[in-house]
């Protein structure tokens, strides 16, 4: 009986060890400092196509998604927090001009014709 009792014992010391309980946890509290654009069409006619943006002077390409697949499948981009002059072109034609207000973790939901 007493070798069960310490073979239990020991077993059970085996287990709270081996299960780190007190093991310290990195947390990481907050919200990045990034918002997002997402650049749908409406109507479809520059569904898939690439488009200039602008954001205050920093020009890159993006590709527009139609409205109903952008949910699921749309590719975002990152852009910084608070106003900014987003400007759209394709082809030479400005498509969006507006000041936007962007917070963090916002995805910004870009309408095109």
């Amino acid at each position: 009986m007493k070798k069960i009792t310490i073979l239990f014992t020991s077993l059970l010391a085996l287990l709270l060890v081996g299960c780190k309980a007190n093991a310290p946890v990195a947390q990481q509290g907050g919200k990045e400092d990034i918002a997002y654009l997402l650049f749908v069409s409406a109507g479809g006619e520059y569904k898939s196509q690439m488009v200039q943006v602008d954001v205050d002077g920093h020009k890159y390409e993006a590709k527009v998604q139609k409205q109903k697949t952008a949910n699921r499948r749309g590719t975002q981009y990152t852009a910084p927090l608070g106003t900014h002059q987003l400007t759209v072109t394709s082809n030479g034609r400005t498509l969006y001009n507006k000041k936007v207000f962007l917070s963090a973790q916002e995805v910004k939901t870009i309408t095109l014709p």
